[in-house]
Parts: structure tokens; sequence; C-alpha cells
């Protein structure tokens, strides 16, 4: 029996991510409120009542893509890989892999999602405490530990952590109203925002020097 749980844990997974690709493609083409759980099984090539197996409802499934999109499950060891080694490099690597995620699951489905998110207060307040606090949660105690090793100054994790995933929706935004040359300059952003990010915008090693030159 024991042997037997790996296999299914990922066939559960299997299953759940065919779910969510066919509610990416239905809720891109449709909008969410226009979708039914109807129209996802067709998609996905399965029965009605599979989807109520793995989601409660259509709010469920949307959480489900809000959480893939984060990455939720992987984030706790992302943020321990850039702990390894250089972070400016490690850094610039995590963001890649981000912005690729986010333009590899479609900017026409995160239009859906963001809007949905501004209108819907209770699917906004569960995306809040089962995605995003505790996201913050973790990358706080990150800076926090790098703080400690003296890789970074002191800093606010708090406002830290806000800073940057705002730096993060707001490209998005931006991209969404209709920057085309952010678009083409779009993976130039992982390089930018780390040198930004962790050597400001004043020349020189030492910025508080350079400033009061």
């Amino acid at each position: 029996m024991t042997q037997s749980d790996p296999i299914q844990a990922q066939l559960i997974a299997a299953r759940r991510n065919q779910i969510l690709d066919a509610a990416t493609k239905v809720f891109a083409q449709k909008g969410f409120h226009r979708a039914t759980i109807k129209d996802v099984a067709k998609e996905a090539g399965i029965a009605d009542g599979t989807i109520y197996n793995y989601f409660e409802n259509k709010t469920g499934l949307i959480l489900g893509l809000l959480e893939r999109l984060n990455e939720t499950r992987n984030r706790a060891a992302n943020l321990e890989q850039v702990s390894q080694g250089d972070l400016q490099e490690q850094m610039r690597t995590y963001m890649a892999h981000r912005f690729e995620t986010l333009e590899a699951q479609g900017f026409d489905l995160l239009q859906v999602l963001l809007s949905e998110l501004l209108v819907d207060a209770d699917l906004r307040d569960l995306y809040y405490q089962q995605i995003i606090k505790p996201t913050y949660d973790l990358a706080q105690t990150s800076f926090k530990q790098w703080e400690d090793d003296q890789r970074i100054k002191a800093i606010d994790p708090f406002l830290s952590t806000r800073i940057i995933s705002g730096a993060f929706l707001g490209l998005i935004l931006l991209r969404l109203l209709g920057d085309t040359e952010l678009q083409e300059r779009w993976h130039e952003l992982p390089a930018a925002i780390t040198e930004i990010v962790l050597h400001g915008l004043l020349p020189g090693e030492n910025n508080e020097q350079d400033a009061n030159r």
C-alpha cells in the first residue's frame, strides 16, 4: 500500500493539471462567468462529475489556477535555491523563471483572473489567505535570513516583499494595457529588476556615500 502512494499522488496531480489546462483554455476564451463546469469537462475530455472530485466548484478552479501561477507548492524550494550561491545570479534566474511562467500561462487568462479578483471580494479574500499571505511569509523569512547572513543590508521585510511583488503586478498590468515595447523587451526584465532591487539607482558600490557627495 505504501509503495502505491507516490504513484497515486502522481495520478492525482496529473488529473488536476489536466483539468486546470482545460480551465485555462475555457476561461481565456469565454471568461469566468460564461464558462461552465461542463465546458471545462468537455475540453478536458472527462465527465462533468469527475471535476468535483478535485475542485469544489468554479471558484475552486480559479483558485487552482492562481495557485499554479504562483507555484505555491514549489515556492519554499525556489526561495531556498535563491539563498544558495551568488545572490544576484540566483535572483535573476528566479525572476526569469517567474516571468517565463507568467508568459507561458497566457495573458488572456491573466486578464480573466485579475478581473475576477477585482470584483469578487470573497475570492479576493481566499486568494490572499490561501496563496498570497503564505507566499509573503516565506519571502519575509528569506529576506530576514539574508539580512542575518549579511548578504543584504538591514531592510523592512514586510515592505520589501510587497514592493517587489507590486513591481511584478504593475508590469503585468502595463502589458495587459497594451505596452508593446514592454512586450518586446519582456525577457530583459529579470536582469533589470534584479539590478534595481539589489543595487538601486544611485551610482557606485556605496550608494549612501555617493548620494552625499
